[in-house]
């Protein structure tokens, strides 16, 4: 399968076109998941890279029914950190979704960007 690559700003409004585009790449299975790993990593390079930052979103299967799912920015400062979100916070809770619903995640760094992955398993 050929990966989905897709370069966009990072927008709130560019959001739900990118999940239905990862939604009809993944198709049925880890559908939800991908499209919620993609969400949360490109709603972190909006809250804390800033609005308008240019992404590449790239989707990929994997051997034994497995997604990869990455987000490049050209912020290599701002690193994703788990914090415990309190029963009240509106925000703080998206890379504890991130880790819940994929196999593993992490960061890879490069000179003047960095990539934030995870992967996701079909069900």
């Amino acid at each position: 399968m050929k990966p989905l690559v897709l370069e966009l700003l990072a927008v709130p409004k560019e959001v739900a076109g990118l999940r239905r585009a990862v939604g009809a790449y993944v198709g049925g299975g880890p559908g939800a998941e991908v499209q919620l790993c993609v969400s949360e990593l490109v709603g972190n390079v909006i809250r804390h890279v800033g609005e308008g930052t240019p992404v590449v979103v790239r989707v990929s299967g994997a051997a034994g029914g497995r997604f990869q799912v990455e987000v490049t920015d050209p912020e290599p400062r701002v690193l994703p950190v788990p914090v415990r979100a309190a029963g009240g916070d509106e925000c703080g809770r998206g890379m504890a979704l991130l880790a819940a619903v994929s196999l593993r995640w992490g960061v890879r760094l490069g000179a003047g960007r960095k990539t934030v992955w995870c992967e996701v398993v079909a069900t």
